[in-house]
């Protein structure tokens, strides 16, 4: 039974693919700020819409939302980032001084990991050989097997600025109809049913972008995606709703 798999096993490809830096995705970025954008302007269009405010509000407090929420995030998932890949710095440096002082004994740590993998024998002390014969091998296994450390990371500069994007581009669209709105001549109530199906299908569409990279059927990540975005602007609509009276129109 033939299926078509997701790359090629001939040699020279596995040996190209596999000696080849490690290339990272950075769509789980994206997909992760496109939400949050979506989520947390429709919030505020939703808690003005539940407070009966001005909807020139909508504007000004939306753009607010995502130059400062969108420069948060993308500031969040810098450090993150950077931190990962700092820990990931420290780790080496310590393996390399533990190889330095006690080399014995870090060899008998790889010897119980291979152990673990299957190794015995001749073929377990031969596979202590080859991998203490090089320190950069030694360390690359003493941070994946021994402390569970990747050896590469996303770039944090990267992994911000998609997160910033897409919090921007996709969080600008439930304002989209208001801003309309400054120049044409639409009612409140027209206005907010644009701005809310706009986000539905905003919310759908990157919930099956989340599809690509997770084991989960499109229609039902676009769907999750969907409700989990129509319960945030639900409470949103609600907190507006209990504060109607108290702030001035």
């Amino acid at each position: 039974m033939n299926h078509k798999l997701e790359h090629s096993h001939e040699p020279d490809d596995i040996a190209a693919r596999i000696t080849e830096r490690t290339k990272h995705s950075y769509l789980s970025d994206f997909v992760y700020g496109a939400i949050d954008g979506t989520v947390t302007t429709f919030a505020v269009v939703s808690s003005v819409a539940g407070a009966g405010l001005d909807y020139g509000i909508v504007v000004v407090l939306g753009l607010a939302n995502l130059l400062g929420d969108g420069f948060s995030m993308a500031a969040s998932n810098y450090l993150g980032t950077r931190t990962d890949q700092q820990l990931r710095e420290k780790a080496r440096a310590m393996e390399k001084r533990h190889i330095d002082a006690e080399p014995e004994g870090e060899r008998e740590e790889i010897r119980q990991i291979f152990a673990q993998k299957g190794f015995e024998g001749e073929d377990l002390e031969r596979a202590v050989e080859i991998i203490t014969a090089r320190e950069e091998r030694w360390i690359d296994t003493m941070l994946v097997d021994e402390l569970g450390i990747p050896l590469d990371g996303p770039n944090p500069f990267r992994a911000a600025l998609t997160t910033f994007v897409a919090f921007n581009v996709v969080g600008m669209l439930p304002l989209l109809a208001f801003i309309f709105g400054l120049f044409v001549p639409i009612t409140d109530a027209n206005m907010y049913a644009a701005s809310t199906a706009v986000t539905g299908v905003a919310f759908f569409l990157v919930g099956t972008a989340k599809s690509w990279f997770v084991d989960q059927r499109w229609f039902w990540s676009g769907f999750e995606t969907l409700f989990i975005g129509g319960i945030a602007a639900l409470l949103a609509y609600g907190v507006g709703i209990m504060l109607r009276g108290i702030v001035p129109g």
